[in-house]
């Protein structure tokens, strides 16, 4: 009897078991893990480098200052004549504004009001902006081309005339601030959101969802929602150190209470010294540099991150 031929039938070519393996490696090099790891299967994870730690660092340090202000032994309204338009010193280390306030105190509380101010609008927005640009993307046609327009008139308006507007007829408290600025970034969270959900929409597991009979509801909230939220996360950084920035601005021009410790209204206060006492705006304004500086190179590296692991989902 004739011998079985280990030549594949059909012409088939057969299939290298080192050829199954190889996409396996090159995912993990996709994702940046160190393939020469121990035989426990352990990669390592690509870091964010020395800059992002700095970045970090920098951050939490600004967190930590924000949070423990109330502990210094200086108020923030407090005057020292002997310090007025003096210079750094061991006693006091940003030295001291044009009335003789303690500018190492007035930062911290400054940081105090820029963080809450920042987040709290950011969250309102994403709370908000995440609602509508979910609606938007999910059920498209009418609604999404009624939603969008909202939205483009809504970005139509100048943003610092807008919200000049709003804390003039509502007030500058740091209320005020955040609801107006939460009105300024929905339109931009929303087609984010929308986009997201546009392409994920179009997915095997939501089809699959649709095709067992769930609900729209429950494919938004439990399908969608959860794969959206991971890839708008790079951009809240980004998000936050530009409402730090706009409220700065806010500030600056007189549309916040300047009897608030706040970056910006420490800037406005000390532009007419800048000439004998350029300190007053230095440190101020050196904390807006460094916060935003920070939190867009930390957004910039999170939104990379999360943007390889989902197109390798």
């Amino acid at each position: 009897m004739p011998e079985p031929s280990s030549e594949p039938r059909g012409g088939l070519a057969t299939t290298d078991l080192a050829d199954v393996a190889a996409p396996a490696a090159l995912d993990l090099e996709t994702l940046g893990a160190d393939p020469t790891g121990d035989e426990s299967g352990s990669y390592q994870v690509r870091r964010i480098g020395v800059l992002g730690y700095v970045a970090g660092a920098w951050l939490v340090l600004v967190v930590l200052g924000a949070l423990l202000a109330a502990l210094l032994p200086l108020s923030p309204s407090e005057s020292f004549g002997e310090i007025a338009r003096q210079g750094p010193s061991v006693g006091h280390w940003f030295g001291g504004d044009n009335i003789g306030r303690d500018i190492f105190t007035r930062c911290l509380y400054g940081a105090r009001k820029s963080l809450a101010v920042g987040v709290g609008s950011y969250i309102g927005a994403l709370i908000l902006g995440g609602g509508i640009g979910l609606v938007a993307g999910y059920y498209r046609g009418r609604i999404e081309s009624m939603i969008t327009a909202v939205l483009d008139v809504m970005l139509s308006f100048p943003p610092l005339v807008l919200l000049i507007a709003i804390t003039s007829f509502l007030g500058t408290d740091v209320k005020n601030l955040i609801f107006a600025l939460t009105i300024l970034a929905i339109p931009n969270v929303a087609r984010i959101i929308r986009a997201n959900v546009l392409a994920f929409s179009q997915r095997e597991f939501v089809t699959a969802s649709r095709s067992l009979g769930a609900r729209n509801m429950r494919i938004m909230v439990r399908e969608i929602l959860p794969n959206v939220v991971p890839a708008v996360g790079g951009f809240a950084l980004v998000g936050v150190a530009n409402l730090i920035v706009v409220e700065g601005a806010l500030a600056f021009i007189g549309s916040s209470d300047p009897d608030e410790a706040s970056w910006g209204v420490m800037i406005n206060q000390g532009r007419d010294q800048l000439d004998s006492a350029p300190h007053i705006v230095l440190f101020p304004a050196m904390m807006i540099f460094l916060t935003v500086l920070s939190m867009n190179y930390l957004g910039d590296r999170v939104r990379e991150r999360l943007e390889v692991k989902e197109s390798n989902v």
